[in-house]
């Protein structure tokens, strides 16, 4: 199947509608950056084929309709028309190529994330629950090369072998957050930011912080894993307030 077959192709509806909650609550929560960022998702077995937002439409506007289709072994995806942004393709182009695991990928500037990016030690203590969500779930790139065309997206996708890591704190850079859905990305997203400003935050105070240890970090981490329904209850519960207030999203 060509680039322009897949692009055109109907499919996938509930992935795409999905996909389209997330890009317009992004924006709401001002997690997004302009233009500039991008969400995908995997729908074929190995996550090779993928749906992602086009080129320079702002979050807030994004439809279930306009989601792109590519194939992430096609080389010729940026000579296509309507092509997508040539960094999105570098980094989630990599990432379903590399990582079938990584089923769904969200990459964001979001503030107070962007800001843990900066830090010498970007690492995110568990500090309280939030932060230990992601104990021992994070990965931190400290060799930013530049934006993200292929050779850099091809070296941030090493970084995800592990398929416990949920995010990839993009040191100078901002986040990446992959799951098994649109409901667990997102989920993970929207915690990792809420994680980042409480850390943030406390540092701001100048006070020693209240550390957990190990041994509890490391319980509520795999408690918060198995904790029944919670993500994909967080994205009907967005997708019904979207619905009530007569967004288009879902056409």
């Amino acid at each position: 199947m060509t680039v322009t077959q897949l692009k055109n192709s109907p499919s996938h509806w509930t992935e795409r509608v999905d996909l389209a909650a997330a890009f317009r609550w992004t924006a709401r929560l001002n997690l997004h950056e302009g233009v500039a960022n991008h969400f995908s998702l995997s729908v074929n077995e190995d996550g090779t084929q993928f749906l992602m937002n086009p080129n320079q439409v702002h979050f807030s506007r994004i439809r279930a309709s306009d989601l792109l289709l590519l194939d992430a072994n096609d080389p010729a995806t940026l000579d296509a028309p309507n092509a997508p942004d040539p960094t999105a393709w570098g980094l989630h182009g990599a990432l379903h190529r590399r990582c079938p695991h990584a089923r769904c990928a969200m990459h964001v500037h979001s503030i107070h994330a962007t800001v843990l990016a900066c830090l010498a030690d970007s690492s995110l203590p568990p500090i309280d629950q939030n932060t230990a969500m992601f104990y021992e779930r994070t990965v931190v790139d400290e060799n930013f090369g530049g934006l993200a065309f292929e050779e850099e997206g091809e070296r941030c996708a090493k970084l995800f072998t592990n398929p416990k890591t949920k995010v990839m704190i993009m040191g100078n850079h901002g986040v990446m957050v992959i799951g098994s859905s649109v409901a667990d990305t997102f989920n993970s997203l929207y915690y990792f930011e809420r994680a980042a400003e409480t850390y943030i935050r406390a540092l701001q105070t100048g006070q020693k912080l209240r550390v957990l240890s190990h041994e509890i970090a490391a319980k509520t981490a795999d408690e918060l894993d198995d904790y029944p329904g919670q993500a994909e209850s967080h994205l009907r519960e967005l997708k019904l307030i979207l619905d009530e207030e007569g967004s288009n999203y879902a056409s």
